[in-house]
């Protein structure tokens, strides 16, 4: 029996077994997320201080605490409440597709997910079809805490460019608009534990036999401190409702007819008033 087969069957026996206490419980999962970001901020433009603010406020935006609430067909993925650093005085900082969401309501069973996001202090209820991954399951395996966690990985797609700083409406990197961005194949690797029988994860991911219980995509790290199986209290798990209601695709066009307008916004010919950043993060 070769290593796959292996694998396969003991997913498989860990699923079998563990469903049979799944069938009506609930579970409730931490996770702590990390981007690693590379800007260079250009010394003629801000003073040493200022740019050593700003990094210590980047770093911050990307050191997130999400709360997963799960069930064998639904899960709720929202942020834990924190208060956020002060801007550096003079200055406002935009913070645009940094990959978090206000609140990620997924219906594994339905093949269906809700987010409901705030951009530019407007509330938008996004809908769309649950996606299936395509993920190779690997030999390998790890403990995270007390669980035996299986490897598998997926590749995807996505803009070589990843992160954009611009000031005052200006792309400090040499961006060119007018070309057609550059993709480049990343591979997704993802670490679920078969003991907990469901397809639920952090953020977009999903849909492995368990839990998913840590991801990286080469620039960020998504990892599992703390499961609760059928808690005395927590979260419930209610479809959001809050919004307008749109579909992905019509919310993408909102955002980058939001961003051309705060681009010319803040062109020097304008307001003038002070400094601008604006942070986009790809993927």
């Amino acid at each position: 029996m070769n290593t796959i087969v292996k694998l396969a069957l003991i997913v498989y026996l860990f699923f079998f077994f563990g469903n049979v206490h799944a069938q009506e419980f609930k579970g409730e999962a931490t996770y702590k997320s990390k981007r690693q970001i590379d800007i260079k901020l250009d010394s003629t433009q801000m003073d040493t201080g200022m740019q050593q603010q700003v990094m210590s406020m980047l770093k911050k935006q990307f050191e997130k605490t999400h709360i997963l609430t799960f069930n064998k067909d639904e899960s709720v993925y929202k942020e834990e409440e924190s208060l956020g650093s002060p801007n550096p005085q003079g200055m406002e900082m935009v913070m645009i597709g940094s990959g978090g969401s206000d609140i990620l309501y997924k219906n594994i069973k339905e093949k269906r997910k809700i987010n409901q996001t705030e951009t530019f202090s407007k509330m938008f209820l996004i809908k769309d079809d649950l996606k299936e991954h395509e993920w190779v399951l690997q030999p390998d395996t790890k403990n995270i805490g007390e669980y035996t966690c299986f490897k598998a990985t997926m590749t995807r797609e996505i803009e070589e460019m990843q992160s954009a700083i611009s000031f005052n409406g200006y792309k400090d990197l040499n961006e060119d608009e007018t070309t057609i961005p550059k993709m480049k194949t990343i591979t997704i690797t993802a670490w679920y534990t078969p003991q907990i029988p469901v397809s639920a994860g952090p953020a977009g991911y999903h849909g492995l036999p368990g839990l998913i219980l840590e991801t990286n995509d080469g620039s960020q790290t998504i990892i599992c401190s703390k499961i609760t199986i059928n808690p005395k209290k927590s979260n419930d798990i209610i479809e959001p409702t809050k919004g307008k209601e749109v579909t992905q695709k019509e919310y993408d066009a909102i955002l980058e007819k939001k961003l051309k307008e705060m681009e010319e916004r803040y062109r020097p010919s304008g307001r003038g008033d002070g400094e601008s950043i604006e942070i986009r993060i790809g993927g």
